[in-house]
């Protein structure tokens, strides 16, 4: 199994926030700022990964009669020691993202990766996959966090670019973040088309 093309594939063909339109909650509801953006990316990542994994290995013991609920399961106990995690060393994250991060359990994206790979696929390929979707997702929420706060608050990551009083103040806001995702949406099914 090719598992560089699995993490490209997750990164390019199946995006999760430009191509598959999943996740589309913590996508505009997170994004007002870069960091924001890709700490929230970088969460879910883990959790996919770690529940890839675990749920590529149980596969055969879990009947199908109680198969999405035991999966539901495992991802509700990924994302509890995660927002622990976050709680304990990164207080300021848990603060700007609150409750999203608790929303990870229903993510779409974690429970569809779940039954499309993970109980199809052996561990280590289940684990490649959450690296790419993972991957595509973080980028994808740091892309629109990134343009948001650039066009914004004339800054990206905390530095400023010019100043705040040019800045457009719907961006900050949720309308902006349609408005945003819609352009890079097409933007980037244009770059996939070249």
């Amino acid at each position: 199994m090719n598992y560089f093309k699995i993490i490209v594939n997750g990164i390019v063909k199946e995006n999760p926030t430009f191509v598959l339109l999943l996740g589309m909650c913590p996508t505009l509801g997170t994004t007002s700022s870069a960091l924001n953006g890709m700490m929230m990316g970088l969460a879910t990542m883990c959790v996919l990964i770690v529940s890839n994994f675990l749920i590529s290995c149980v596969k055969k013991l879990v009947p199908d009669m109680v198969r999405i609920p035991s999966y539901i399961v495992i991802i509700a106990s990924l994302v509890t020691i995660l927002q622990m995690c976050i709680k304990a060393y990164a207080p300021d994250i848990d603060k700007s993202l609150g409750l999203f991060i608790p929303l990870i359990v229903v993510n779409c994206i974690i429970l569809g990766r779940a039954e499309s790979f993970a109980a199809k696929n052996n561990p280590i390929a289940s684990i490649f996959d959450g690296i790419g979707i993972g991957l595509g997702f973080t980028l994808g929420l740091t892309v629109l966090g990134s343009v948001r706060e650039i066009l914004g608050t004339g800054s990206i990551f905390g530095v400023n670019i010019y100043s705040e009083n040019y800045g457009m103040l719907l961006f900050v806001l949720a309308p902006g973040a349609f408005l945003a995702l819609g352009y890079l949406i097409a933007i980037f099914n244009k770059l996939k088309k070249a």
